[in-house]
């Protein structure tokens, strides 16, 4: 089995209204190559007339983010034209490379009639050659993702990028990241191989699970060493996990607030760029 190098617990990061816990970085995790960053956003109630989720227009550079929209919805508007509304058991996909600007913030609907939110963001690093890509966007509705029963019935596999079993998930990704989203049964037992050498990113969204002879517990983040393939996975009750992998770049990570890039000087650069009105125009969100 792979050896497990630590559990890291996410930690409080409450934005307004919004509960919100930070598993990536934490004091005791910087990143996981390529994985950078993850919020988990709720689970709470929001009551009617609210103002929703507070992302109004900012920008980024360098990277990729993706959305988990468990439940809730996300508006999404981008200066490049995309607009979508994400409900419950979606994805938003966007590639931000050589910058964009963006808002994700609630519906009117939401915000008129309220209910449950729960919303993941992860961010992943682009490689060097690819930072300074054409911004990408893609929406991806429950319905449309495609989804795998494990075997012997232990739950489903929702395959958001990367290929399993020969299939496509629903984003064609810039790099060979893998990710999903696997849900277990109570009691169930899920064993799987990733190839050494590839880091990979398991983080308990809702119950618990025994981790290659570990507990992890709702809102732990899980790193592995790079030797070694097999992962076994015990579902202690119903279980929601975020489940990717993928090839350390190896590359310097510099990054201020929304910008990620391989040296200070780029990010200098993304500041005047975007002061400078390169990312687009604010107003036209």
């Amino acid at each position: 089995m792979r050896p497990i190098r630590k559990i890291h617990r996410a930690l409080p990061a409450h934005v307004h209204d919004l509960i919100t816990f930070r598993a990536l970085p934490t004091r005791s995790v910087e990143y996981i190559d390529p994985f950078l960053f993850l919020n988990h956003h709720g689970p709470q109630v929001y009551p009617s007339n609210n103002n929703g989720l507070p992302f109004g227009p900012h920008p980024h550079r360098g990277m990729e983010t993706v959305t988990f929209i468990i439940d809730g919805d996300v508006a999404h508007a981008d200066n490049g034209g995309h607009k979508s509304v994400i409900n419950s058991g979606g994805i938003q996909w966007m590639t931000a490379g050589k910058g964009l600007i963006h808002t994700e913030v609630s519906s009117p609907q939401f915000k008129k009639e309220g209910g449950k939110l729960e919303i993941l963001q992860l961010w992943l690093n682009l490689p060097r050659k690819h930072k300074m890509t054409d911004p990408f966007y893609k929406g991806v509705q429950a319905d449309e993702m495609p989804v795998f029963t494990l075997p012997e019935d232990a739950g489903t596999l929702e395959l958001i990028a990367g290929v399993w079993e020969g299939n496509h998930g629903a984003v064609q990704p810039l790099t060979d990241v893998f990710l999903s989203l696997v849900k277990l049964k109570q009691g169930a037992k899920w064993t799987t191989m990733v190839p050494a050498g590839r880091n990979i990113f398991l983080y308990v969204v809702r119950g618990s699970v025994e981790v290659n002879g570990k507990q992890a517990e709702m809102h732990d983040l899980v790193e592995f060493e790079l030797s070694e393939e097999k992962i076994n996975i015990s579902a202690g009750n119903e279980v929601i996990l975020i489940f990717g992998h993928a090839t350390p770049l190896g590359e310097p990570v510099v990054s201020h607030g929304p910008f990620v890039m391989n040296t200070q000087e780029e990010i200098m650069q993304a500041f005047e760029d975007y002061e400078a009105g390169a990312f687009g125009s604010v107003e036209i969100l």
